[in-house]
């Protein structure tokens, strides 16, 4: 490239020096020929000075990397780096409390099982072991925020719902617990998890394909439940330790187990009307773009 700067150099010296000489050895300006500045304007002498040239060359020099693209490039700058996905729109599904949840989930049919063949005292120690991950990962989940996330916020009420629904309709089938009991508790869950999949649609972002939404990697909502669901959750449980225990400790007609269906049966109407009144606020969205 520098040789060429010279060689550029000495003939462009080479031209001035042809077109001012005068036939009587004289010389006069370029510009004084006739049409010289016409000849200018139109690029006769289109050969690039060599004092700019090496200026470029230098510059060339001095960022090489960015000079080649716009040389091969026609002039056009380089290309801005790709974005980064939205850290918010996509996380880790696989935290301690979210295979606590899933091993939770998996227990249910099992503790079905269980009781449907009558094997109580099994069944309570299973029960026992479920409840031991739930309070784990809630205390995970409290304490170490990297194992917090927006599933873990569907995932372990979900896990719990499909727990107690199956105990119930086992517990049912073995006459522990009163059918009229076991469908307004049901029919409670079932509304949910419907809102759960219908703010699910409304919070994901276009395009709303079918592995998009059930991608868990793509937190698109946190959900809140209040204060009387929380405590709904707690006495629904508190319900089937001691409907589990009936038998074993022969308390099956107890009138204290039938007041604990009562209060069941309160608190449950009351949660569900405190989601229906407090709808929005226990949904927190995340990304809605």
């Amino acid at each position: 490239m520098l040789a060429a700067a010279w060689l550029g150099r000495g003939f462009w010296g080479l031209l001035r020096s042809a077109g001012r000489r005068r036939p009587g050895g004289g010389a006069r300006p370029l510009a004084s020929k006739p049409g010289a500045a016409a000849a200018r304007g139109r690029g006769a002498l289109s050969g690039p000075p060599a004092v700019p040239l090496l200026r470029e060359h230098q510059r060339l020099l001095r960022a090489p990397a960015a000079a080649a693209w716009r040389l091969l490039s026609g002039g056009a700058g380089p290309p801005d780096p790709p974005r980064e996905p939205c850290p918010e729109l996509y996380e880790n599904p696989w935290t301690i409390p979210n295979i606590l949840s899933m091993a939770r989930m998996g227990l249910a049919p099992v503790l079905g099982y269980l009781i449907v063949e009558e094997n109580f005292d099994v069944a309570l120690g299973v029960f026992v072991l479920a409840g031991v991950t739930d309070l784990l990962d809630g205390f995970i989940a409290r304490n170490w925020a990297n194992q917090k996330s927006a599933l873990g916020s569907a995932l372990d009420p979900l896990a719990d719902k499909i727990l107690i629904s199956v105990l119930y309709v086992s517990l049912t089938c073995t006459n522990l617990i009163p059918v009229s009991l076991t469908s307004m508790i049901i029919l409670r869950d079932v509304a949910l998890i419907a809102a759960v999949f219908y703010v699910r649609y409304k919070t994901l972002s276009p395009p709303r394909t079918l592995s998009r939404y059930f991608n868990p990697c793509y937190a698109t909502a946190q959900l809140k439940p209040t204060f009387i669901s929380k405590m709904n959750t707690a006495v629904q449980l508190i319900l089937v330790a001691a409907s589990l225990a009936a038998p074993v400790f022969n308390y099956v007609d107890s009138i204290y187990l039938q007041t604990l269906w009562c209060i069941t049966a309160f608190t449950t109407v009351t949660s569900a009307y405190s989601y229906y009144h407090y709808g929005r606020k226990t949904v927190q969205v995340i990304n809605n773009k």
